[in-house]
């Protein structure tokens, strides 16, 4: 009988506010233990949104009250199967992580920098936060030999949002 390992993946984005602790606190639930979730920023703002903390307990019942606003040099040293940017800036400044992880691009829009209403706002969250969820899906859904760098690249490929953060004006 083979031993499934725990594959580590790594979400990141600049602020490491939003985006990707919704991905991060997903892929925990839906993994089902297949994968060591986390998440980390280029320039963490150092708390986490409201509304994410929000869209992931009232949408996904997940309580995600012990996620913090994290540098990624904290994990500068883990060697890390998936590392996953979920913004531009992020992409762009993504440092080299040791153990040759396969990088993908999921990005998605900001959705703290949307504006409005509550309900405005709450509404971009649930969005970013649904697509979000689309690509966990995709990415539970591959069968061990298919983790493959294309497998992953394309799923962030396969679901963008033109500008959901746009769409709260």
């Amino acid at each position: 009988m083979k031993t499934e390992t725990h594959k580590k993946v790594l979400f990141l984005c600049t602020g490491n506010s939003a985006r990707s602790i919704i991905a991060e606190y997903l892929l925990r639930a839906k993994g089902r233990g297949r994968f060591e979730a986390y998440s980390a920023g280029a320039r963490p703002t150092g708390q986490v949104n409201p509304l994410a903390l929000w869209v992931l307990q009232r949408h996904y019942l997940i309580d995600a009250s012990n996620a913090r606003s994290k540098s990624w040099d904290e994990f500068r040293d883990v060697k890390f199967d998936f590392v996953i940017t979920v913004c531009d800036n992020a992409r762009e400044s993504c440092p080299i992580w040791p153990g040759q992880p396969i990088i993908a691009h999921w990005g998605s829009p900001d959705p703290a920098a949307a504006e409005g209403t509550l309900e405005e706002k709450q509404r971009v969250f649930m969005q970013v936060a649904s697509q979000i969820s689309r690509r966990i899906d995709l990415f539970c859904a591959l069968p061990e030999g298919k983790l493959q760098s294309l497998q992953v690249r394309e799923i962030g490929e396969e679901f963008n949002l033109k500008s959901t953060a746009g769409a709260a004006h």
